[in-house]
C-alpha cells in the first residue's frame, strides 16, 4: 500500500491540489483524512486515472 498526499496526486493527473480536494469530496475519489490532510492510497488514484477526462457530452437528440 502506498498512500500519496493531494499535491502529490495533483502532480501525478496534471490538475491541481484543489482539483483532487473537489473530487475527494464529490466521492470519485477515494481518500482517508488524517487530522487536516487528506491521503489518497495510489491503487485509488489508478482508477481514477482510467477514467475519461472532460465533462461528459451532452444528449442533443432532444434540441431538433
Amino acid at each position: 500500500m502506498s498512500l500519496i498526499s493531494t499535491r502529490e496526486a495533483g502532480e501525478r493527473l496534471g490538475v491541481s491540489d484543489a482539483r483532487i480536494r473537489g473530487l475527494i469530496l464529490a466521492g470519485e475519489l477515494k481518500a482517508t483524512k488524517i487530522g487536516k490532510v487528506w491521503i489518497i492510497d495510489t491503487k485509488d488514484l489508478a482508477a481514477l486515472r482510467r477514467r475519461k477526462p472532460g465533462r461528459p457530452r451532452k444528449d442533443r437528440s432532444d434540441d431538433v
